[in-house]
């Protein structure tokens, strides 16, 4: 997208910082943050309706590249969308304005969820509800991995070479998610680093035979927060949510799992499906989980603590890149460690569906998680819709005398 400030040519959309202003970028954002049920496409969609087909603050163009460049950084996709279309119409201003409008209303919902979830001894039906809207969740996880393949595939390229190393990322970033938990951010940038060391030993040697260096990433620095202290410990696992989690929102899940459950015992593993179903059925990208991570780990501040962690790199990443994402695009070790780490977060994706499934605790669970897999991957229908029914089920269930803690 153009810098912010440029003047307007007929027929363009309106030049930024003097037709848009921060209170319309505020009312309209936070609208969106407050409708956006469904996830990133959800997202996606309320954002051209508004910028591109409403307004015309934006062309299509732009924000189709808009699309294909956030979808190169690591994180939640839909939410630097938001806020790189923000900063298109007033700099870092509205960028600042316009993420926090559309984060804000789904943090404010998971919270107060948090607290009537994991706070004293719910009623029987609520508790039902979770845990039916939780048994979805390992379909929800199937799904989005499998809507993330095709496009994957298709970056692997026509030769068997380049498709058998898709699949050998694929199979690897599965195994890590079942078997490494908190290191499988490792295997993710190592696929990555892979993948751009064979890109570059093919692409290096100049048309005079001499070689040259290979385009590389610049080095990841990773500050290791002391682990005696529970916000330290809670801000690094936000962290990696936020800074390091390739492929969509899901990849997270393996990631906060492995923290939340495994090491640090802040959440049962009942209790992080009912975070993972919140994160579904409330507005806002699905990282909002994490904050119900951080209310379980340290109360409100904890929740806020890791919601505001997870999310500031996202706005690091646009503010910073935002005049240079045309020219990421087009760098050849960018596309090449994203050939590696994205197959490897799908398989993380799906690999996680497998940890999620097997949290299950009650017999009355299973059929549910199976309807939810006949609703989403064979119907193809919506998630919130599934997530829903599914706690509609679970309700009953409770109301049937059967099991729900």
């Amino acid at each position: 997208m153009p810098p912010p400030g440029q003047a307007a040519m007929p027929g363009e959309p309106a030049a930024p910082g003097a037709e848009v202003s921060l209170g319309t970028i505020a009312a309209q954002w936070l609208r969106i943050g407050i409708t956006g049920f469904g996830g990133p496409p959800a997202h996606i969609s309320l954002l051209r309706e508004l910028c591109v087909t409403r307004r015309g603050w934006v062309s299509e163009q732009e924000f189709e590249d808009g699309i294909a460049a956030t979808n190169l950084l690591p994180g939640p996709a839909s939410t630097q969308l938001s806020i790189l279309c923000a900063w298109r119409l007033r700099g870092w201003r509205g960028a600042l304005l316009g993420g926090a409008c559309f984060i804000v209303p789904g943090l404010i919902a998971i919270l107060v969820l948090a607290v009537l979830l994991l706070s004293g001894s719910p009623a029987a039906p609520v508790l039902g509800a979770a845990s039916g809207a939780g048994a979805a969740v390992a379909a929800v996880a199937v799904q989005a991995g499998a809507r993330l393949i095709p496009a994957s595939w298709r970056r692997a390229g026509p030769g068997r070479p380049g498709r058998c190393r898709w699949i050998g990322y694929l199979v690897v970033g599965a195994l890590a998610a079942l078997l490494l938990g908190p290191w499988l951010v490792l295997v993710l940038v190592a696929a990555g680093l892979v993948e751009t060391g064979v890109h570059g030993a093919r692409h290096r040697t100049t048309r005079d035979g001499r070689r040259r260096p290979a385009p590389g990433l610049p080095p990841i620095a990773l500050a290791t927060l002391a682990s005696s202290s529970v916000l330290g410990a809670l801000s690094w696992t936000a962290l990696k949510v936020g800074a390091l989690s390739y492929g969509g929102g899901f990849v997270i899940i393996p990631l906060m799992r492995a923290d939340a459950v495994d090491h640090h015992h802040w959440l049962t593993g009942d209790q992080f499906l009912y975070a993972v179903a919140l994160g579904q059925i409330t507005p806002g990208p699905v990282v909002q989980t994490v904050a119900v991570v951080g209310y379980a780990a340290a109360g409100l501040l904890g929740g806020v603590l890791a919601a505001v962690v997870a999310f500031a790199p996202s706005f690091v990443f646009v503010l910073a890149g935002a005049r240079h994402f045309d020219r990421l695009r087009a760098a050849p070790a960018v596309q090449a460690f994203l050939s590696g780490a994205g197959p490897a977060a799908i398989g993380a994706i799906l690999g996680s569906a497998v940890s999620l499934a097997l949290s299950l605790t009650h017999l009355w669970q299973v059929p549910v998680l199976a309807a939810a897999a006949v609703w989403l991957l064979g119907l193809r229908r919506g998630v919130v819709t599934a997530l829903l029914a599914a706690g509609g089920l679970g309700v009953l269930a409770a109301l049937a005398g059967m099991p729900v803690q």
